[in-house]
């Protein structure tokens, strides 16, 4: 059973009401040297303490005894091997240490690496654009991003919301789409129906709540159609789950809020039609064969992929997993995170990871292992998804979704048994964008890198004309 350091936030606690560690010890019935040793982490957390610190302090009890350092563990590392930094990153025992000894540094430095790559983001964006005022401005995509990331790409009130409705809805997945226009009629009087495209204006989807009426453009695929009645049922079914975590994101803007409450309800149309603990079963026992389990649930591919960054319910991880999607021009259109992999917010990914060469093979997943500069290595899904086709100019309108796992859970992963693990040469030595990776001698470098000069001698032609 994990011991219960508390230290810093007894500390913390103590502080904030003015006490002296003995008058702390009164107050908790225990002596002043035991209040010491809890704060020194030399001592575990006993439940009378707890209790105590509950009574006479206020205290959550959940907010003292859940466990948040992995996220700020793996962010920390992440921060620490970034090339920026110089000499050689802290090991795992340091960064434990200053986790539990001094959790509000921590916090400020990983506040300061943040606005560190904020603003490498924008000063690249700025030069794409030549605005100045892009460089004070983070995107509403930016802060949900981050938002979700915050939260371990995992929301457990909308779990919890789509499990209770599964139940009540019933039947199987074979009948989704029967069954949520049924959910519809009966408990929303809210009618479905199929209507030409023309008819549209554009739309895929067009809801009227006080006309009781969804419709549902004939463009969209089967499974596209379920999902979109799921997304109906969220706005309707877990407004006060999804209200509540909008409100905690800290987002201002009606833009960035409107797009959350997008994203946040379609967290929960996916949790609907692949409930947590079947979704983290059929995953492992297939060796997360991404067919195999969409097969099993009618969903497609891309919902799988989206869904499986999801899995982290403590007690009940799966594989924690990236998911990017871009279009032809390289540009990303919907990006979630559950690793340490810094995911570029838009266009320019490194021409060394094979993104694109899944558009030569449509529907043909493309396997890679990949290197980051600071040492991180992932394996890698590419495979392309098909958008809807309504007109002769959306033909062929094909995206290309990515998921990603750190190398460390490849021996739960069916698509990397082929591969040689221990080949030197696996891993292809790939960075985020030209312009903030710092290799050498990269025969695909497009851009001189922000926070690093590169060699030039005129006397020698290197394999670009950034460096010789």
């Amino acid at each position: 059973m994990k011991k219960t350091l508390i230290g810093p936030q007894l500390r913390q606690i103590r502080r904030r009401h003015g006490h002296s560690q003995a008058e702390m010890a009164r107050q908790l019935g225990i002596s002043p040297a035991y209040v010491n040793l809890l704060e020194n982490n030399q001592r575990s957390l006993s439940v009378a303490v707890l209790l105590a610190l509950s009574e006479h302090y206020g205290v959550d009890m959940r907010s003292l005894t859940q466990d948040s350092d992995h996220g700020r563990l793996a962010d920390l590392r992440a921060a620490t091997k970034d090339p920026a930094f110089s000499g050689e990153a802290p090991d795992l025992a340091e960064l434990r240490a200053a986790l539990d000894h001094a959790p509000q540094l921590v916090d400020r430095f990983l506040q300061l690496y943040q606005n560190h790559r904020t603003i490498v983001e924008q000063v690249k964006r700025m030069a794409d654009s030549g605005s100045a005022e892009a460089l004070l401005t983070v995107t509403p995509e930016t802060a949900i991003h981050d938002f979700f990331r915050d939260h371990a790409n995992h929301f457990d009130p909308l779990e919890r919301t789509a499990e209770g409705l599964r139940v009540r809805i019933g039947g199987s997945s074979d009948d989704m789409y029967t069954l949520l226009k049924r959910q519809l009629r009966l408990e929303h009087a809210i009618q479905t129906e199929v209507v030409a495209h023309e008819q549209m204006q554009g739309a895929l989807r067009f809801f009227d709540e006080n006309a009781g009426r969804v419709q549902l453009s004939d463009a969209l695929d089967h499974t596209n159609r379920i999902f979109q009645l799921a997304h109906i049922l969220g706005l309707l079914e877990a407004a006060a789950p999804v209200n509540a975590l909008m409100q905690e994101s800290g987002l201002k803007t009606e833009a960035g809020l409107a797009r959350l409450r997008v994203e946040l309800t379609n967290y929960f149309a996916a949790a609907l039609l692949m409930p947590y603990d079947r979704m983290l079963h059929r995953a492992k026992e297939t060796g997360y064969d991404i067919d195999r389990i969409a097969a099993s649930f009618g969903v497609s591919f891309e919902q799988v992929c989206q869904r499986l960054t999801t899995l982290q319910r403590d007690g009940a991880r799966g594989v924690p997993f990236f998911f990017l999607r871009i279009d032809r021009a390289g540009n990303v259109t919907k990006r979630f995170n559950a690793t340490p992999f810094t995911l570029a917010e838009q266009g320019g990914a490194c021409p060394v990871w094979d993104i694109h060469g899944a558009f030569r093979a449509p529907g043909v997943i493309v396997p890679q292992f990949v290197e980051l500069p600071e040492g991180g290595q992932f394996f890698t899904l590419s495979r392309t998804a098909d958008r809807p086709v309504f007109d002769r100019q959306s033909l062929d309108r094909r995206l290309v979704v990515v998921v990603g796992c750190e190398i460390d859970h490849v021996d739960q992963i069916g698509y990397a048994r082929p591969f040689n693990l221990k080949d030197p040469d696996l891993a292809a030595p790939i960075g985020i964008n030209c312009h903030v990776c710092p290799r050498q001698a990269c025969n695909q470098r497009a851009h001189q890198p922000l926070l690093k000069t590169l060699p030039i001698d005129a006397r020698r032609r290197g394999g670009t004309r950034y460096e010789s």
